[in-house]
């Protein structure tokens, strides 16, 4: 590492930083790849984040955190490409890159194993399992609720132990990118420090570990310190992949945290009120079901089949979050979940065979939820405690938030950019995934990309190759250009809550699980009126924190009408409803029968889940969105000496 000044004019200069490989990004990804590229003999690493506290790996989890890996237990039969078939069989997701998550789960996991991460084992040593969602084996483990969290504290204490430097209070605000031939190449990151003040990070290497789009949604289950910088990276022209395809789930929102697995088994009320919060309080689900135990069974199904999933509104539990969503969103109710009472008229000889077996068997047929949940999950309870939130004695207000970004930037088996060398983004930033995807695998994927990454940097990319000053001249040119953008803001800018505010809401409007495609063409419109607002009157800045909002905002604007213009594209091309986003249609099918009359779905295109969307801004700044036929999971024939000569000779890195 290199320390350095810049000048800008002739009177200033910036703090220049140049590192052979730089990690943006703290959560259990970056830390990894930050931690693998030592391991791998590349000295000069460097992290630079928001805070090592401040990622959604270390903030976030739920009632059982799942981290998804090969089977490891008794009898199971396992393997990369079973495995692999797993992750293919969720639709639109390239077959190397399954096969590539599925082999290197295991080195993934046993490195986290070696790290001090407690997962559970019995006294032989095995890894017991089980099932997670769209897994058909017992692949699935957990910690407990902080299972990420927990992962990213035992990486720190790597990190510290090898001494790889980490700067917080940075963040990332515009990438270098710079020609290389008829390529481009990124050369690092421009940022601010928490102070508002510029910074210049220059890289042979960038690993982008910025984690997934949380500040774009107004109704999020993403932790609030958790903005995400994937927008940095689309306004550099780098090429993205399955940006419609999102995870989202009942979660309460005072304290952000998923309400899945015991909350929803224990049985708890589902209650609506006025705005107030107190007055017009009822039990709302009951006026769409036939019985109560029905009704019930299908709430404690909810906690199996926690995500929304389009092919589940229809007779299954994917109703409840339409429920849901209709009370709070259209007829402007707040909704909570209450467990200090059964819901009316709730009988345990009503519920469903398999809800009652549960609790009989988890030893919980007790008097109310919070019994049942005290029995069943206490740490449950005491999560929210810790959070100032006594579910005992008050109700926990819910909504439908976004969860996750199963899509992101496009890159390749390495895990490097498609169209942007010495770029690799890792984590949820990555799009590897497609319509569906396992529970727990988005923890296994960021571990897998952070090997790859590292192996690949020490094998092709240790050498200095950067042009130094085509990277100079790139970052003062953007500071140049921030910098007149910050003087604009402050002459006639716009405030940057507000402005913030609107799109959040527009994406959890148009861009969240509920989609119509004249709701979201108008949004498409609006987002990209309010970008070019944000670019050509700026906001204003009374503070340093307006300073860095300011210019997060900017990324954030742009990321948002680009997920926008993708989920347009998508639509109109006639995907349909499929994985976590249903698709209303005048010419749809009925979702179900007490539901208002506009309530009718679009059915899936299945010939879609054989392609992949791919979506860059060009440098005009026209948008182009194309399908892809997806990639087969490769045939290997894994003769050893042919393998073992391509390992030794580096072959496997070209």
């Amino acid at each position: 590492m290199k320390k350095l000044k810049i000048k800008i004019n002739r009177k200033e200069s910036i703090p220049l930083i140049r590192v052979h490989s730089l990690v943006v990004g703290s959560g259990a990804a970056g830390l990894n790849a930050a931690v693998q590229l030592k391991l791998n003999g590349i000295a000069d690493v460097m992290i630079i984040t928001e805070g090592l506290e401040k990622g959604t790996s270390i903030n976030t989890g739920s009632d059982k955190q799942t981290y998804y890996k090969m089977a490891f237990y008794g009898k199971d039969v396992d393997s990369p490409v079973l495995m692999a078939e797993t992750y293919f069989a969720g639709g639109s997701m390239h077959g190397d890159l399954a096969l590539i998550e599925a082999a290197v789960s295991g080195r993934a996991f046993m490195n986290l194993v070696n790290l001090g991460v407690p997962f559970p084992r019995d006294k032989y040593g095995q890894f017991v399992g089980y099932k997670t969602d769209h897994d058909p084996r017992q692949r699935a483990t957990s910690i407990g609720p902080y299972t990420s969290r927990e992962m990213c504290r035992a990486l720190i204490r790597k990190v510290k132990e090898l001494k790889i430097p980490v700067l917080e209070d940075r963040n990332a605000v515009e990438m270098i990118v710079i020609d290389e031939g008829d390529k481009k190449r990124t050369a690092g990151v421009v940022a601010v420090t928490g102070k508002g003040e510029f910074e210049i990070f220059e890289a042979e290497n960038l690993v982008f570990a910025v984690g997934g789009p949380g500040g774009l949604y107004a109704t999020s289950v993403y932790p609030s310190v958790h903005t995400g910088a994937i927008g940095i990276a689309l306004m550099a022209g780098a090429k993205a992949r399955s940006l419609p395809e999102s995870q989202y789930g009942l979660a309460s929102t005072k304290f952000r945290w998923n309400v899945s697995g015991t909350y929803m088994q224990v049985i708890p009320r589902f209650i609506s009120t006025e705005q107030d919060g107190k007055t017009g309080e009822r039990e709302f689900l009951s006026d769409y079901f036939e019985s109560k135990g029905k009704m019930n069974s299908m709430v404690f199904l909810k906690g199996y089949q926690w995500p929304f999933d389009s092919r589940k509104v229809r007779g299954g539990s994917s109703l409840i979050d339409i429920l849901v969503y209709i009370e709070n969103v259209v007829k402007k109710r707040r909704v909570f979940l209450d467990f200090r009472k059964n819901p009316e008229g709730f009988a345990f000889d009503q519920l469903s065979e398999e809800a009652y077996q549960y609790l009989k068997n988890s030893e919980a047929l007790l008097s109310s939820p919070i019994e049942r949940l005290r029995k069943m999950n206490p740490a449950a309870i005491e999560l929210y405690s810790e959070h100032g939130i006594d579910i005992t004695k008050e109700p926990l207000e819910i909504a439908v938030c976004a969860q996750h970004n199963n899509g992101g930037l496009a890159a390749d088996h390495w895990w490097q950019s498609e169209n942007i060398t010495h770029l690799f983004p890792v984590g949820e930033v990555n799009g590897s995934h497609g319509i569906y995807r396992p529970g727990g695998s988005a923890l296994n994927s960021g571990q897998v990309g952070a090997f790859r990454a590292a192996e690949f940097i020490a094998n092709r990319y240790v050498a200095a190759t950067l042009n130094k000053k085509a990277a100079d001249k790139k970052a003062v040119e953007i500071i140049s250009k921030l910098r007149e953008w910050l003087k604009k803001g402050n002459e006639d800018g716009v405030n940057w809550r507000e402005e913030r505010e609107i799109f959040q809401k527009r994406m959890s409007r148009a861009g969240a699980h509920i989609r119509a495609v004249n709701e979201v063409r108008i949004a498409v419109k609006e987002g990209w009126e309010q970008y070019k607002k944000l670019e050509n009157k700026g906001c204003r800045c009374k503070s340093a924190k307006d300073v860095v909002e300011a210019l997060r905002n900017r990324h954030l604007c742009f990321a948002h009408a680009v997920y926008l213009d993708a989920i347009k594209f998508a639509i109109e091309s006639g995907v349909g409803s499929r994985g976590s986003s249903l698709v209303l249609s005048e010419k749809g099918i009925e979702i179900f029968d007490k539901l208002p009359a506009d309530w009718l779905m679009e059915k899936e295109n299945e010939s879609f889940r054989e392609k992949v969307q791919e979506t860059v801004v060009l440098p005009s700044g026209e948008i182009l969105h194309e399908w892809k036929q997806r990639r087969p999971i490769p045939e290997c024939s894994g003769w050893f000496e042919t393998s073992w000569a391509a390992f030794r000779n580096g072959e496997i890195y070209k």
